[in-house]
């Protein structure tokens, strides 16, 4: 793999990120001030000492890697595969990958996540689909046998309900819900998408009704047609679910709604980074610089 190629051991490692993190004015993350001078304590790479704040520190404070005792270099084959698997990566896969124990690596893998879920980005705009999904899995058969009427889905039962909006031929921005009325989904709305100049378009659930005065609204029929002539549809956003709901079946098959936010969050992050060439560093920049 090129990563071990580019950054064979910690010192190169860290060389690199302070690169990326300082360039060529090293400052202090804690007071901002340009007064520091490099440490030396032997085997402890990579340290600093600010003349103002009287503070240590080293490129990774304030960082997700901050204090981390895991080699520097497994952080970057982690962030590598992680970025590059369109379909998610499991914790078991990874520890077996970078030869390390599965809870360091679900661990490591929610360290990166979080910093995906930083990456917010700017507002929506133009022609933008809203939609809601949900995270669960299917009912068993002997459930569906044992019953008379089909097993629900979808608003109603225990599942994870994500809201989502996306722009054509451009980003999503999603996050986990508990409330998916008018006044749940008006928020979602004012705080993803710019409303001047743009229209949203979604199905016709009565909670996005609410948005209208906020935002010129076009609701789809899905009863009748899922798109018509003139673009109305919300096929971009049900990409995107696809996609969420690959990682879900094929790399995750479950996790706990409190850490729904992060899985979710990496789904958005590479699908906004889904044309970068280089996803890593791409990464790097946004979580150094």
């Amino acid at each position: 793999m090129s990563v071990f190629k580019s950054f064979p051991d910690q010192h190169a490692c860290i060389a690199h990120l302070e690169r990326v993190r300082f360039g060529d004015k090293p400052y202090c993350p804690h007071c901002g001030s340009l007064h520091v001078a490099r440490k030396r304590e032997g085997e402890r790479v990579g340290r600093w000492n600010c003349h103002d704040c009287k503070n240590s520190f080293n490129v990774l404070s304030g960082t997700v890697m901050q204090k981390t005792k895991i080699p520097l270099q497994k952080w970057f084959l982690a962030i590598a595969l992680i970025v590059n698997a369109k379909k998610s990566l499991s914790s078991h896969q990874l520890a077996r990958d970078l030869e390390m124990h599965q809870n360091t690596a679900w661990y490591l893998m929610q360290r990166i996540r979080a910093a995906m879920a930083a990456d917010q980005g700017a507002l929506l705009r133009g022609i933008v689909e809203a939609d809601e999904t949900f995270l669960g899995g299917k009912p068993r058969k002997r459930n569906r046998r044992s019953s008379r009427k089909p097993a629900k889905r979808g608003r109603g039962t225990s599942k994870t309900a994500v809201v989502g909006a996306v722009e054509r031929d451009g980003k999503v921005k999603a996050m986990v819900t508990d409330d998916l009325t008018g006044r749940g989904i008006l928020q979602f709305i004012q705080d993803s998408v710019d409303p001047e100049g743009s229209l949203l378009i979604t199905d016709e659930y009565r909670a996005y009704e609410a948005v209208s005065p906020f935002i010129p609204h076009l609701a789809v029929n899905h009863g009748e047609r899922y798109s018509d002539l003139s673009g109305g549809h919300t096929n971009t956003i049900e990409g995107f679910w696809g996609l969420l709901k690959r990682a879900w079946y094929g790399s995750h098959h479950h996790y706990a709604k409190l850490f729904s936010p992060l899985y979710v969050a990496e789904a958005a992050w590479k699908y906004n980074h889904r044309q970068d060439v280089d996803p890593f560093g791409s990464f790097m920049r946004a979580v150094f610089s």
